[in-house]
């Protein structure tokens, strides 16, 4: 029989691994970090374990010992996955070499008193490898695997020069393997935050590497377009000077006509003006948040499409179902570039369809604004519905996969709205839907 302080220092055992296990569980299933998922295995199987060493269920011996091998398994994926920096160290001289080897010694000896402790070999293999990782990268300053290791290292040293497991034993407390268990699970929650805001702030260095890229990607596209932009305009304004050459030389060039032409020209240059502005609005850092026009945001993007539209004869309908002028909140270009992505893509679809169309819808009611993008390239194939915006997932032969994925992330992130596609009669669908300004 067991006394009831048993029981429940047990059960508290068992709270503190099951804890771990959802803990670790659900950080997975939001970060698919392999890491987690071995170190949720891992304490699944060390539960198994004290339950069987507890004595309190009836379990084989053959289970525990299974358990614990399986638990080990997992501790060594875990920390070879949480391991940070090189695993070999670069030695270029003899100093590197007797420092490394003296440092490699130190790991041994404190993993070896470490196991001598507490007696579970799982949290040894990763107390050991994680050691093995700072030392071997000491100039790298990892957090997560710093906060581990000098944790257990602190309490392994107070613990040799106390001799505490003597004492502990001597006094006939708790078995020292539950005590780990409890400190083991604490360490690696406090090691673990650190990693997961590392992990974010990796995110979001990766997402600004994603933005430029799709920039870079895009840019050239761009300048194609504005080539094809300015060549007319740059045409009419050398005809005006012919006429007005012309004109001249036959001295019939009167004040009306001068003016007139004049005019002209200066139409031609406000456009060219405009077309450049445009430009620049896709490429500007500055993201100043204000109310603004959906009308003039989708017009900055047909700026610079309305040569590609034109080149393949693809016929552009706006529909304002709405009032014209209305507004949404957030930054003007960023619309412009989701509203660009989204036409480029449907561009590239029509550029071999008969009679090719691209509708844009703009509805809204009491309280957000909706725009419909609608093709007739015949759709998007239903296997691909749900991947469509996922990064780096493309059917382009040439393609990056991050166009629509940006799409999403401003629509979402930066406008606070949502983004759905679906396959109508003729073709592919983008609806976007934002908070509308009252």
């Amino acid at each position: 029989m067991f006394d009831i302080n048993t029981i429940l220092f047990y059960g508290i055992t068992f709270g503190i691994l099951i804890m771990t296990i959802v803990y670790t569980f659900i950080r997975y299933l939001y970060s698919k970090e392999i890491f987690y998922i071995s170190y949720c295995f891992m304490q699944i199987f060390s539960l198994i374990f004290i339950i069987s060493y507890s004595k309190l269920f009836t379990i084989s011996y053959f289970i525990q010992e299974l358990s614990f091998v399986i638990a080990s398994i997992f501790a060594m994926i875990f920390a070879i996955n949480y391991y940070e920096g090189k695993f070999l160290p670069k030695i270029t001289n003899y100093k590197e070499l007797i420092i490394n080897t003296f440092l490699l010694n130190v790991v041994i000896l404190t993993a070896f008193y470490h196991y001598v402790l507490f007696e579970y070999l799982p949290y040894t293999i990763i107390y050991a490898i994680l050691f093995v990782s700072l030392i071997f990268n000491l100039k790298q300053g990892f957090k997560p695997a710093l906060i581990y290791v000098i944790g257990w290292s602190v309490f392994c040293i107070l613990l040799f020069i106390f001799d505490f497991k003597n004492f502990y034993t001597q006094s006939g407390y708790f078995d020292l393997v539950l005590l780990v268990f409890a400190i083991e699970a604490m360490l690696f929650t406090i090691s673990i935050a650190y990693k997961y805001n590392d992990l974010k702030i990796k995110n979001k260095n990766f997402e600004k590497m994603v933005i430029q890229q799709s920039k870079f990607v895009k840019s050239g596209e761009m300048i194609a377009n504005i080539t094809h932009q300015f060549r007319q305009p740059l045409n009419n304004i050398s005809y005006i000077l012919m006429n007005l050459k012309k004109r001249f030389e036959n001295k019939n060039l009167d004040e009306l006509y001068f003016d007139k032409k004049i005019n002209q020209a200066n139409e031609q240059i406000d456009f060219l003006s405009k077309t450049i502005d445009d430009f620049k609005e896709f490429y500007n850092e500055t993201k100043k948040r204000e109310n603004f026009s959906v009308k003039e945001a989708i017009e900055n993007a047909f700026t610079i499409l309305d040569a590609d539209l034109k080149n393949h004869n693809i016929d552009l309908k706006i529909d304002f179902q709405t009032f014209e002028e209305i507004k949404i909140f957030g930054v003007k270009n960023e619309l412009s570039q989701v509203i660009f992505s989204i036409v480029s893509n449907s561009i590239d679809v029509l550029k071999n369809i008969k009679n090719p169309k691209i509708k844009i819808e703009v509805s809204s009611s009491s309280a957000e604004v909706k725009i419909d993008i609608t093709d007739n390239g015949g759709g998007i194939k239903t296997k691909n519905l749900k991947k469509i915006f996922e990064p780096y997932f493309t059917t382009k032969i040439e393609g990056t996969g991050i166009g629509l994925y940006l799409v999403k992330m401003i629509v979402e992130e930066s406008f606070g709205g949502k983004i759905l596609v679906e396959n109508k009669k003729e073709g592919a669908c983008f609806c976007l839907f934002f908070e509308k300004v009252i």
